[in-house]
C-alpha cells in the first residue's frame, strides 16, 4: 500500500470498524498497515471531538448521530488534515482541496449515490469557514 491515497483510505476504513465494533485502533489496522495509515488514524481519533464539531456545524437539518459512520470517518480524516497537516509526518501535506476530493471519491466509492455530496457540501463549508477566519492551514 504505497499511493497516499490508499493509505488515507485504509486509516477510514480502522476509524470506520473501530467506531463499529469499539475494538482499539491498534486492533482494526489492516496487517501491514504503514506509519502514515496508523498515525493519520490515531491523529484523527484524538481530534475528534473537534471534528465532529465542525462536520455537525455544516451538516444542517442532521445530527451527527444520523450522519452514516463510514461518511463520518471519511470526513473526519479530509477535516483532520485540513485543519492540522503538521499532525501527521508526511513527505508534504496534502491540500485542502485535494483532501476533498479524495474524500468525495471514497464516498463515491463505498457509500450511497446522495453520499458524495453531502461530504462534498460539508468539506466545502468547513474550508471556507476556516478561510473566511483566517487559519494558517487551509
Amino acid at each position: 500500500m504505497s499511493r497516499r491515497s490508499d493509505q488515507r483510505r485504509a486509516a477510514v476504513f480502522a476509524l470506520y470498524q473501530h467506531e463499529l465494533t469499539g475494538r482499539s485502533l491498534d486492533d482494526v489496522f489492516e496487517r501491514g498497515a504503514n506509519e502514515f495509515t496508523r498515525a493519520l488514524a490515531h491523529a484523527t481519533a484524538d481530534n475528534q471531538e473537534d471534528l465532529d464539531e465542525r462536520i455537525a456545524r455544516h451538516a444542517e437539518g442532521w445530527t451527527l448521530e444520523r450522519i452514516a459512520p463510514l461518511e463520518r470517518a471519511i470526513m473526519r480524516v479530509a477535516l483532520l488534515e485540513m485543519l492540522h497537516p503538521d499532525l501527521v509526518e508526511g513527505d508534504r501535506p496534502i491540500p485542502p482541496e485535494g483532501a476533498i476530493v479524495e474524500a468525495v471519491d471514497t464516498a463515491k466509492e463505498f457509500c450511497a449515490a446522495p453520499a458524495a455530496g453531502f461530504v462534498n457540501g460539508i468539506l466545502g463549508a468547513a474550508l471556507r469557514e476556516v478561510r473566511e477566519n483566517g487559519a494558517p492551514h487551509a
